[in-house]
């Protein structure tokens, strides 16, 4: 039977198709412990989950079977971890948004006045301490102080597609009520995830992301999202 209504029929209707089933999709395939399948078209993090809420890019929905077989096995807490990662990689690299764009371009918001002295103050010290842990390589990026930062204390963007950081964000609660040493280890974190993506290194927590945080005395302890190229946001 074709399906009725708006959605079409042809290769169109069978792409809707397709998204709408993805749930099933995933859970025929194996999937288990989540509750509810949430779609969406974050430009950056590709699927998250939280208290058995999966939410994933709805790209997915016209994945083949073997991608979603990886995104089960990533999902799936009792698979070895070298597993999972290859997991990982696998869906990463289907091209969602050749399937479904997003339906919103990211806003940049204009910096409040007060905020001026501040990102001035930051980018003074990033040049500082780009001179003084990285021999002064590493590209100059905007930095920007965030008001949506409510657990995070930086993070970095980098483009999902050439994988080339794109800025470094700030949280304006963690500016406003820690000191000053902290807001500076927390730009040199986030720096030290910039320099694994100016070098074509894979942009984590793993141990290359731990040996350099030592290196330059950052503290390795963080969490991260899931996004393409593994990093399209990583957050302290």
């Amino acid at each position: 039977m074709k399906p009725a209504g708006p959605r079409g029929s042809g290769v169109a209707g069978q792409l809707y198709l397709f998204e709408d089933s993805l749930a099933a999709r995933l859970e025929a395939l194996g999937l288990r412990e989540v509750e509810r399948v949430v779609l969406h078209s974050n430009q950056t993090v590709m699927l998250s989950w939280n208290r058995k809420v999966l939410r994933i890019h709805r790209g997915y929905g016209f994945a083949p079977e073997d991608v979603l077989k990886a995104i089960v096995r990533f999902l799936n807490p009792r698979i070895p971890r070298a597993a999972r990662r290859l997991a990982e990689r696998e869906f990463l690299g289907f091209p969602v948004h050749a399937f479904a764009a997003p339906t919103r371009p990211r806003s940049r918001r204009r910096a409040r006045p007060e905020d001026l002295r501040q990102v001035h103050r930051l980018r003074l010290r990033w040049t500082e301490l780009n001179a003084e842990f990285f021999g002064g390589v590493l590209r100059e990026i905007p930095i920007r102080i965030s008001s949506r930062m409510r657990s995070r204390l930086g993070e970095l963007s980098v483009d999902p597609k050439s994988g080339r950081p794109q800025e470094i964000s700030i949280g304006r609660r963690h500016l406003l009520r820690h000191p000053w040493s902290e807001i500076e280890h927390t730009l040199l974190h986030e720096m030290v995830h910039q320099w694994q993506a100016e070098s074509g290194l894979k942009v984590d927590h793993g141990p290359t992301f731990r040996r350099k945080a030592r290196e330059v005395g950052v503290h390795p302890g963080a969490r991260r999202t899931i996004s393409p190229a593994d990093a399209s946001r990583i957050s302290a």
